[in-house]
């Protein structure tokens, strides 16, 4: 070895070397997930489900009971898949419905995982029927049947798996088919997060941002955050931009108002495509009733996007009333968005 070479392996030698250094073991996007069942704010009975079952298999040393969650985007079912690969010592694959679009792709995943492990299917009723078919020998006994030849000569084979724990989550349950829905073991349903566990939440993302936050700019946080941990996570990183760029570094009460007013959620909440979905109902059908396919033509939006972002909240805080004849405002809409009903006077919005 010449000099030169030594002199460069000398220099180099901070920049690359056989020990792991600190920075090599730092994550690179922060996460805000709990870990841990004891970390996980919220969804109590779920969570007691969950404790009761995983201590059990843990005791008979098998797998985990098949799990589906359902309910609105943002509660906590990636999360709390996390959460079971970690609590059962496997390892966590993840994959989404729409992304099997072949019996092979789930083939291919299943046969690679290893004894313990979880699977963790996303928007479970989006997935193909054909693929579909594959998880029904795979779930109840741990095989996958192939298919050679065809006509006279083809042949089936069974190719055994590994015992595994497949965890789906989806937001719309009554599209799950009957014959997958029934081979789950633990099926619980994620609701809406109250103000005092969004408050937990917020004060623990902080904590983990390192941002300073009083308990009522936490408060403000989480009433403005739709009962939904993702979207104060969200809202979180937002004030916290426009508090070390327009005030003192410490979130308050005023500098999330002052925040999130920029972002146009009010203190319910309502983003703009909420107000402007209520104000269609009243402006253009008269408060109601009216279908979802003339609200959806009216706002130019997916139909999808209104049932499963908009409408569920609008529903859980009673702005929003569903029938069998269409969607109605109700009157604690009319006196959020300041607008007089037509037979009480004259309309008038608050302009927006």
């Amino acid at each position: 070895m010449t000099n030169d070479v030594l002199k460069y392996s000398s220099e180099t030698q901070g920049i690359v070397s056989r020990v792991s250094l600190p920075a090599d073991e730092e994550p690179e996007i922060l996460s805000l997930r709990p870990e841990r069942l004891s970390e996980y704010v919220g969804q109590a009975e779920a969570v007691e489900t969950l404790e009761i079952a995983i201590a059990a298999a843990r005791k008979r040393n098998e797998p985990l009971d098949h799990v589906i969650f359902h309910g609105p985007p943002g509660l906590g079912k990636t999360t709390l898949a996390h959460i079971i690969a970690n609590e059962m010592g496997g390892t966590l694959t993840v994959t989404s419905g729409p992304a099997l679009e072949k019996g092979g792709d789930l083939i291919g995943i299943l046969t690679h995982l290893a004894e313990g492990d979880v699977l963790f299917v996303d928007e479970i009723h989006r997935t193909p029927k054909t693929v579909e078919e594959f998880l029904y020998p795979a779930m109840e006994d741990f095989a996958v049947d192939f298919v050679f030849d065809k006509g006279v000569h083809a042949r089936s084979h069974r190719f055994r798996l590994k015992r595994f724990t497949l965890v789906g989550a989806t937001t719309r349950v009554g599209l799950l088919s009957a014959p997958l829905r029934d081979r789950f073991g633990i099926f619980r349903s994620l609701d809406f997060y109250n103000e005092a566990d969004l408050i937990k939440i917020t004060l623990r993302s902080a904590a983990l941002l390192e941002v300073e936050i009083d308990q009522a700019g936490a408060a403000e946080l989480a009433k403005r955050s739709r009962g939904t941990p993702r979207i104060v996570n969200r809202l979180l990183r937002r004030v916290r931009d426009y508090t070390q760029v327009r005030a003192d570094g410490v979130i308050t009460r005023d500098t999330v108002a002052a925040a999130l007013a920029l972002e146009g959620i009010d203190e319910k909440g309502l983003t703009r495509l909420d107000r402007s979905y209520l104000k269609t109902i009243i402006n253009f059908y008269n408060g109601g009733p009216v279908g979802i396919e003339a609200i959806a033509a009216t706002l130019q939006e997916e139909t999808d996007t209104l049932v499963d972002v908009v409408e569920p909240y609008l529903l859980k805080i009673g702005l929003l009333i569903r029938t069998s004849s269409g969607r109605k405002a109700a009157e604690a809409a009319f006196r959020h968005l300041a607008i007089v009903p037509a037979e009480k006077g004259q309309k008038s919005l608050f302009g927006e």
